[in-house]
C-alpha cells in the first residue's frame, strides 16, 4: 500500500477548515423568516442561529388569550430556527467539498486508526514513560521528567 503524503491531508485539511469559517461568516448575513398563524407572527432568524426580529400583528394580541400569542411565536420562532440550521448545515456540506475530508480515514492512512483507540484513552495499558492511562499530554511529559 503507498505512503498517504501527510503534507497533502494537511493542506487539505486547512482548505476545508477555511471553506468552513467562510461558509460560518457568510452565513452571519444570511436570512430566513417564518411565521405562524396566517402571518400574525413573523421572526427573522440569522444563519448563525439570532433572533433578529419578531413582529406582530396587532390583532394577534388577546389579552383574554395570551397562551395563543405565546405559541404563536414559539412555533414561528422555532420554525426559524429550524430552517436556519438546516442552512448551516447546507453550508458546512458545501463547504466540505463532495467528499469532504474524513480526519479519521487519514489517520487510518497514515497507519495511526487505532491510536485513539476509540475513545482518545490508548488502551488498557500504562501510557508512556510508566505514566497511567488516561493521563493528558502534559501529564504525561511531567511524568517522563520525573522518571529520568
Amino acid at each position: 500500500m503507498p505512503q498517504p503524503n501527510i503534507q497533502n491531508m494537511l493542506k487539505q485539511a486547512q482548505e476545508v477548515m477555511a471553506a468552513q469559517q467562510e461558509a460560518q461568516e457568510a452565513l452571519k448575513e444570511q436570512r430566513v423568516e417564518a411565521s405562524a398563524g396566517g402571518g400574525m407572527v413573523k421572526v427573522v432568524v440569522t444563519g448563525d442561529l439570532k433572533l433578529e426580529s419578531l413582529a406582530i400583528d396587532p390583532d394577534a394580541v388577546d389579552p383574554e388569550d395570551v397562551e395563543m400569542l405565546q405559541d404563536l411565536v414559539l412555533a414561528a420562532t422555532n420554525e426559524a430556527l429550524r430552517q436556519a440550521v438546516d442552512l448551516q448545515e447546507k453550508a458546512m456540506q458545501s463547504a466540505s467539498g463532495a467528499g469532504g475530508f474524513d480526519p479519521m480515514s487519514a489517520l487510518e492512512g497514515l497507519g495511526l486508526g487505532d491510536a485513539l483507540g476509540g475513545l482518545g484513552m490508548g488502551g488498557a495499558g500504562g501510557g508512556p514513560g510508566g505514566a497511567a492511562p488516561g493521563m493528558n499530554r502534559a501529564a504525561r511529559r511531567a511524568a517522563q521528567k520525573k522518571n529520568r
